[in-house]
């Protein structure tokens, strides 16, 4: 496998430091909402979920792109990406009993700069 770039490397750093930024303000945004933040960067073996807020009795695993559109954003979420953020719910929740009997909703959360699209009940598990 050959090295990557100098300019590559750049190019993932930022995307990287972009993404991080975007996870910020989609917290921030979340909680102003009511929700509460249960977990950041969720990382298992099967995946990594970027948000974990509940509200009520729904807890809702959240996925965070930032991209020039919206669209661009939701069609980042490929069902490839779909099944391993529910891999990492279903790790979640068998770690966490005590939210067995919540509703579950996998959201998308499109960035753009400061905007913020938030994209509720994006997919259903299995779909």
């Amino acid at each position: 496998m050959k090295p990557k770039s100098r300019d590559q490397n750049r190019k993932r750093q930022a995307a990287e430091k972009r993404g991080r930024r975007a996870e910020l303000i989609a917290a921030a945004h979340v909680s102003l909402r009511g929700y509460q933040l249960l977990a950041r960067r969720y990382k298992t073996g099967a995946g990594e979920i970027d948000l974990i807020a509940k509200r009520n009795d729904t807890l809702a695993f959240m996925e965070v792109k930032a991209r020039e559109t919206v669209d661009l954003s939701i069609d980042a979420v490929t069902p490839t990406a779909r099944r391993r953020i529910e891999r990492a719910g279903r790790v979640f929740l068998s770690k966490n009993p005590s939210y067995a009997e919540f509703g579950v909703r996998y959201d998308i959360i499109a960035v753009k700069g400061l905007s913020v699209h938030w994209l509720r009940d994006a997919w259903r598990e299995n779909e």
